[in-house]
């Protein structure tokens, strides 16, 4: 069965614990719950001054920028990114996504399942 949304109908989970992770909020688009069996696709929002953590992870993801401007910071390396690019991260190579604007930074992450926590 086929499966449409709207990814603003979404209820966004608020992620910002006032540390590592600063004015983020995260949307499942697609996961299990959809019928999705091996991958999650995720809708992220950092708004102005917004952070992912600075982190790694045994599975690689896939990222789409949507809107806005950011960086992705890796070891000894700050990239600026922005609507209409990808980026690959490879597993366990530590990264963090930045809002580098004044307007929302938003990206579709996709990972698998099994990253999807």
């Amino acid at each position: 069965m086929i499966v449409t949304g709207k990814s603003h109908a979404v209820k966004p989970l608020d992620l910002d614990n006032g540390k590592t992770t600063l004015h983020a909020a995260k949307r499942v688009l697609i996961g299990p719950k959809q019928g999705a069996g091996n991958f999650v696709m995720r809708l992220f929002t950092l708004e102005e001054g917004g952070c992912s953590p600075y982190h790694s992870h045994p599975w690689e993801h896939e990222v789409f920028i949507l809107a806005g401007e950011g960086t992705v910071k890796s070891s000894g390396n700050s990239i600026a990114v922005s609507a209409g690019d990808f980026v690959f991260v490879p597993p366990m190579d530590e990264h963090q996504f930045l809002n580098a604007g004044s307007v929302p930074f938003e990206f579709l992450c996709l990972v698998p399942v099994s990253g999807e926590g």
